[in-house]
């Protein structure tokens, strides 16, 4: 196999070869050859041994020479499906504003990097793109797709699910199906929440969810009522958002308005979180010491609040990572059972409860 250019390479530098990463990592030009290559019967530790040396040398393999000889691109897809996805939508914005999808690509960069294999980023919000999705993966344009579906009658799952080809979804589907996922016990995480607001001493208590028919936020303001309802909170006051500071500044301004005495909330995302702070202050309302505050998700937004945010530990680039290795395995068996793995939440305690 020939190998490619390295971005470090200077004029006349001769490029690393096969052989200096079989020197380097101490094991035949064969075994390189069959680690790069990604075939099977391997020993599990060379492979981390080549890679090693792979980024020690600089080699890069030559994809279209690899390509011939395993069937594949080397590249997955990371797939937004959004039912208003488009070139100039504001969802364009807040995906490159949002924490989330930033700790997402971070997961899994974590283990395709390592193993030389790209990202693609796909933004799919018509059923045209659907379908050329689903024929792309069909036709081994891409070995596979991790997909972000944002609401709830998406049917690109069912699509993937139905299709048979290499797919792992971020978050369960909204409707039981045979497609691998990766998932946090998102209620548990609500009932979390409820019992440090309950500690703290809250009695009038309100809540401001996520988008009513997504999953995850189902999850949340079910675990968080549940929980509340065991210590004696019969009724939530609660306001949807969308996951977004102005939604969640919006939402925070109608509960106010028709609770004016809560003295605690829960926000089911760090980014309304920080919209609920902005909606407090213009009130004049002290956090915590008039009203505690407790996110969902702990990313950056809760560290750069003011106060910041006690927060409930999303483990987001753990669970891409995982996401990747499922659908890699089933990039290298596809008769592999579909699967999922849950995460478990955590409480982490700051100034705002």
């Amino acid at each position: 196999m020939s190998s490619g250019g390295t971005s470090n390479a200077t004029p006349g530098q001769r490029l690393p070869t096969l052989e200096d990463v079989a020197a380097v990592a101490g094991v035949s030009r064969a075994t390189v050859s069959r680690v790069i290559n990604g075939i099977r019967n391997v020993d599990p530790q060379l492979h981390e041994v080549v890679w090693n040396a792979v980024a020690q040398t600089g080699y890069v393999p030559n994809r279209a020479a690899r390509s011939l000889v395993t069937r594949r691109t080397g590249t997955v897809a990371l797939v937004v499906s959004d039912s208003e996805t488009h070139d100039d939508d504001p969802f364009m914005s807040r995906f490159f504003a949002d924490p989330y999808f930033g700790r997402v690509v971070g997961g899994l960069m974590s283990v395709l990097r390592p193993k030389g294999i790209q990202l693609a980023l796909l933004m799919v919000g018509t059923p045209d793109a659907h379908a050329r999705l689903v024929g792309d993966l069909r036709q081994g344009q891409l070995d596979g797709a991790v997909l972000l579906s944002m609401y709830a009658e998406d049917t690109l799952p069912r699509l993937l699910a139905d299709a048979g080809v290499a797919a792992v979804m971020i978050g369960r589907p909204a409707r039981p199906m045979p497609l691998s996922y990766v998932d946090l016990a998102n209620d548990a995480g609500g009932a979390f929440a409820a019992g440090h607001l309950v500690a703290r001493g809250c009695q009038r208590i309100g809540m401001i969810s996520g988008p009513v028919d997504v999953p995850a936020s189902h999850d949340r303001s079910t675990g968080f009522r549940q929980a509340l309802a065991r210590h004696g909170h019969a009724y939530i006051p609660s306001v949807a958002g969308n996951f977004t500071h102005d939604s969640g500044e919006q939402a925070m301004r109608h509960l106010l308005a028709g609770n004016p005495g809560l003295d605690g909330v829960f926000v089911a995302n760090d980014l309304m979180a920080t919209g609920a702070l902005a909606a407090l202050r213009e009130a004049d309302l002290r956090v915590p010491d008039d009203i505690a505050v407790v996110g969902f998700d702990d990313s950056s937004a809760a560290l750069a609040a003011r106060p910041p945010l006690t927060t409930i530990r999303h483990p987001l680039e753990d669970m891409a990572a995982q996401g990747a290795r499922l659908l890699l395995a089933r990039v290298d068996d596809p008769e592999l059972r579909v699967t999922s793995a849950i995460f478990e939440p955590t409480l982490v305690v700051r100034g705002s409860a």
